[in-house]
């Protein structure tokens, strides 16, 4: 994929995530791709990947994805993005809180023939789970 194509490629996911589109967003995966995410762990093959995105829009269905300025180096992609949701369904054992948050983080993406060959999620996981109340934090010094 030439710098273009993957500009544009990332432009249409970012479509994909506005409408919340799990089977969309699965397609821009390969057939047997690799995301590893804190949520999800590692999860392999096109059908794990669409389950994982329909999960997820289960869970937090309004959930608000803006990718950044992309960093391309050959096939290899850097996405700053945020994000802001409500947990509504079952996440980690707990009933949705109806608790608004905020993400802030990066995913590393390799591409081949067109697809997220393999894909890693980087964000604050414990800050999540002290946004949700699952974990409560401690003032600083």
């Amino acid at each position: 994929m030439t710098r273009s194509d993957i500009q544009e490629f990332f432009v249409t996911q970012q479509e994909h995530w506005r409408a919340r589109d799990p089977q969309k967003l699965a397609s821009g995966h390969a057939q047997n791709g690799t995301i590893i995410s804190p949520i999800f762990r590692t999860v392999t093959g096109a059908p794990a990947i669409l389950a994982s995105y329909r999960t997820l829009f289960e869970i937090f269905p309004d959930w608000d994805y803006h990718g950044e300025r992309l960093l391309i180096d050959g096939a290899s992609v850097a996405e700053p993005f945020t994000v802001t949701a409500t947990h509504v369904g079952d996440f980690m054992g707990l009933v949705g809180t109806g608790r608004r948050f905020e993400l802030h983080g990066v995913r590393l993406y390799d591409m081949k023939d067109g697809c997220i060959l393999f894909e890693r999620r980087y964000y604050d996981f414990t800050g999540l789970l002290i946004q949700l109340g699952v974990l409560r934090s401690k003032p600083g010094c």
